[in-house]
């Protein structure tokens, strides 16, 4: 079993790249069901996570070589975005077994978005999770790998302050406007989309006091909530390519397909502003703004790439908490590949436990036959120990006659050790958390016997 990485991301590929290749949340089910598919018997695990910064593909393998399943799961990538896979493989990143536990883990924790140390990804990141066990493509190995994410998150969260120092892409939108107009609180300022990244921006916006706030959603009841934590007014979504003039900051943030606000839509916008200046921020990916509007010269238009700028300053204040937050992330590593070690043993555990229930079965057969004759019960427990004994110990006897003078000698060391005895080497503990510890002779974990 191993665990595999594919995917890009704001460091690898532009956003009208990441646009090709964004998953819809409520498409994520069938998505997911055809990745699995895809990869037939090489992968039995799969969870997609798809955010406007990255699209990533986490599989868990079963029986495919690693070779084999990288290639089909780039395959089944570019046929999603429809690119050609030699283009998408210029953009792409593979990471497998502990390297793709501390890409999760640095995911997690922000460490790997734009906004270094930014909440929400971790939010995203559960969802993705849910969705794959809702799909039935999240099995024991992935679950592991995220729910170790979230506990790195949480201790880079609570142990670090990676967040203290960050500027979120809410409080950019306001530098923006502040850069852009003379008094914040004359702007008319409005929201397209009601969903968890509109709902930051607007409780920045709404904390400035604005003379109007306006959401424009789809879903009455998914507005509801937002004009209910910040006063924005509801309009119908319908009717806000009409109403764009009003307005002297939109915001979108959907997920939606296709952009929502076109160029025609915003030159009659202009004209009814009299060319005053308008600052539109598309948050989404896909985009909701056709990006021949930045062409106007009296709009100001920014995406998620524009804002990387603003977001990243104060890097050298984060930096502490940064390198603070990769110890944390490089500990759980380390305990999720010990753990991956120890579940390679577990086919090997499984052959012994049911190899040493047969021998039991064939004693226990031969000491009720021997009852049934009617011998002496002493006699008969006496005959199914002596035969379980000769059962357990004939391998490790024989491993021992049959060695060279040092194998013997290794195998002695490893049978004293299992079994206890007198004088047995120690050996230091594999956990990766006490890397001093040593291991205590079995006898010693044993009750004692009764006299």
């Amino acid at each position: 079993m191993n665990v595999v990485s594919i995917g890009l991301n704001h460091h690898s590929a532009p956003l009208d790249v990441r646009s090709r290749f964004a998953v819809a949340q409520d498409a994520l089910g069938d998505h997911l069901r055809a990745l699995r598919a895809h990869l037939e018997s090489q992968a039995g695990e799969a969870a997609i996570l798809s955010t406007c910064n990255r699209t990533e593909l986490y599989v868990a393998t079963h029986g495919g070589t690693m070779r084999d399943v990288c290639h089909a799961g780039m395959s089944w990538l570019a046929g999603q975005g429809g690119m050609p896979g030699a283009a998408l493989n210029d953009h792409l990143y593979v990471r497998e077994g502990g390297e793709t536990a501390r890409h999760a883990f640095r995911v997690a924790s922000g460490l790997d978005s734009m906004v270094i140390g930014e909440p929400q990804i971790l939010g995203q990141m559960k969802a993705a999770v849910r969705h794959a066990g809702e799909a039935g493509t999240l099995g024991s190995t992935l679950h592991q790998l995220f729910q170790r994410s979230f506990s790195v998150a949480k201790a880079v969260r609570t142990r670090t302050e990676i967040g203290a120092h960050s500027v979120s892409m809410a409080a950019a939108v306001v530098k923006l406007a502040d850069q852009l107009f003379e008094d914040f609180g004359k702007l008319s300022v409005l929201f397209v989309g009601a969903g968890e990244m509109i709902e930051l921006v607007a409780t920045h916006v709404a904390a400035r006091q604005p003379a109007a706030m306006v959401v424009a959603n789809r879903s009455a009841d998914r507005a509801a909530r937002l004009v209910s934590r910040t006063g924005a007014t509801p309009i119908p979504l319908s009717t806000m390519p009409a109403r764009l003039g009003e307005f002297d900051v939109v915001v979108s943030c959907t997920a939606s397909a296709l952009p929502l606000i076109g160029l025609g839509a915003v030159e009659r916008a202009l004209v009814q502003r009299r060319r005053r200046p308008m600052l539109m921020v598309d948050l989404a990916v896909p985009r909701d703004i056709e990006p021949e509007v930045a062409r106007l010269s009296d709009v100001y238009l920014y995406t998620v790439d524009d804002l990387a700028g603003i977001v990243r300053e104060g890097a050298s204040n984060r930096q502490a908490a940064i390198e603070q937050a990769e110890t944390i992330v490089d500990d759980g590593v380390r305990s999720f590949e010990h753990w991956m070690q120890q579940r390679r043993s577990v086919p090997l555990i499984q052959a012994l436990q049911h190899r040493a229930e047969h021998w039991a079965e064939i004693e226990m057969g031969r000491a009720r036959r021997r009852l049934a004759r009617g011998q002496d019960v002493e006699a008969v427990l006496q005959a199914l120990t002596r035969g379980l004994t000769g059962k357990l110990m004939h391998g490790a006897l024989h491993e021992i006659h049959a060695s060279d003078e040092a194998q013997r000698r290794a195998t002695a060391d490893t049978m004293a050790r299992l079994f206890g005895l007198p004088g047995a080497p120690t050996r230091r503990a594999a956990c990766p958390h006490n890397r001093d510890a040593t291991v205590t002779p079995l006898r010693s974990h044993m009750p004692k016997e009764a006299p």
